[in-house]
């Protein structure tokens, strides 16, 4: 029996508040052992990890696109593939069909995320029973929200007898039409169409007042506004409701001055906020109160990235760049390093009810290991991703993936 032995790593499992120097040894996909002083297992295959640190696999909440190479290689171990694929995943054959790819595949895992209404459209409830007997692990209309407060309604009322998560992107339609920027001085001094931070704060407030009416579980996706935050922040002082939220990488270290020069490689949805915006993001993941960072990877080509602003394409290619942003807020004092990895690992995992987020004995062995220190500077032509659309080509940044690990099988190696 070959063992593999993970030795000197700087061991860190937010579920346990583990965070020491030691070994991790995986056999048959599993961890059987971790820890400080553990005896070497004589046929080990031996993996020093000095200087690096050995965590559960990265689980991203939202992703547009598997692109599984450049998932590895962002220490992303589980990816939630979002419904608005070609073919839209609003019933049970589309969500099989997901299944049995990534079971195939053998890679990182995929869990499909199914649509909440058919077509992605807001009006008729998708058939939710069939797609999570099927593997779906979540609901949503992924890009817009569900404006209508009876098909809401309605919606987390059937999702909770399945026990089902339903995520939304928060943003009232009719405020948001035909916006594309923060409603601000940006936007005013570029002349571009704004989104006012109301359109999100109402959004929120209501389906709030929904989710303690039927008892659901809500999960806000991409929150990017201080008053999204502080409605947050202030409904979870009600232990009664199930409410969670995530934010982007690129909320968190951009303001909406990214779009000077117009430069559509920082059009997103939601858009860029002010800067007070991204401040309470941080302080919002530092206190807990947001729970998870997502890439909302969303691989464009330049044809659809490279025109005016007001046609380019929202999204980034997150994958590869969701580590070394976050890290800037770890290097900066900002958030701790348990902070970070709970967000990337435990809490998303608590959220989808997924395998991994954790890393104890007998747990499934996916595992990510990346040195917090190691400093490189993002080159966009260097990307794996399907796409390489990031605001962030150039920037000098501090941490790198260095293994990804998935059922004990090596799918990444920065050597």
């Amino acid at each position: 029996m070959i063992f593999t032995a993970y030795t000197n790593a700087r061991i860190i499992n937010p579920v346990t508040n583990m965070d020491e120097i030691g070994s991790v040894f995986v056999n048959d996909g599993r961890i059987v052992d971790l820890g400080a002083g553990k005896n070497m297992m004589a046929d080990a295959r031996v993996i020093d990890c000095t200087g690096k640190i050995l965590c559960p696999g990265f689980i991203d909440m939202r992703a547009h696109a598997v692109d599984a190479e450049a998932a590895a290689a962002g220490g992303i171990t589980s990816i939630a593939l979002q419904p608005d694929q070609k073919t839209v995943l609003d019933n049970d054959a589309a969500i099989e069909r997901i299944v049995k790819r990534s079971h195939d595949h053998g890679g990182v895992r995929v869990y499909p995320v199914g649509a909440a209404t058919k077509e992605l459209k807001g009006s008729e409830i998708a058939e939710i029973g069939q797609m999570q007997a099927s593997g779906a692990i979540a609901f949503t209309d992924c890009r817009q929200s569900i404006n209508d407060a009876q098909v809401m309604r309605r919606l987390m009322e059937y999702a909770k007898y399945f026990d089902a998560p339903i995520v939304q992107f928060a943003e009232e339609q009719s405020l948001a039409k035909d916006g594309f920027a923060h409603e601000g001085e940006i936007a005013t001094r570029l002349g571009l169409n704004g989104i006012p931070s109301a359109a999100e704060a109402i959004q929120i407030e209501r389906d709030i007042r929904l989710a303690d009416l039927t008892g659901a579980k809500l999960h806000i996706a991409l929150v990017s506004t201080k008053e999204g935050v502080q409605i947050i922040r202030n409904a979870k002082k009600r232990k009664s409701l199930n409410l969670t939220c995530s934010v982007s990488p690129h909320h968190l270290y951009l303001n909406d001055n990214a779009l000077e020069g117009y430069r559509t490689f920082a059009k997103v949805s939601p858009p860029l906020r002010s800067e007070a915006d991204r401040l309470a993001l941080i302080k919002g993941l530092a206190d807990g109160v947001i729970d998870t960072v997502v890439s909302d990877h969303d691989p464009r080509s330049e044809d659809v990235k490279r025109l005016p602003l007001a046609q380019a394409a929202s999204g980034v290619a997150g994958f590869e760049t969701m580590l070394p942003i976050l890290m800037t807020l770890v290097h900066s004092d900002k958030i701790s390093m348990m902070t970070a990895i709970r967000a990337l690992t435990e809490n998303p995992a608590k959220i989808l009810g997924v395998k991994g987020g954790s890393i104890e004995k007998g747990s499934i062995a996916d595992i990510t290991i990346f040195d917090p220190e190691k400093p490189w500077r993002i080159d966009n032509s260097k990307l794996k991703s399907s796409a390489r659309n990031t605001p962030f080509d150039t920037l000098p940044t501090q941490g790198k993936v260095w293994k990804t690990i998935v059922a004990g099988k090596e799918i990444y190696s920065a050597d």
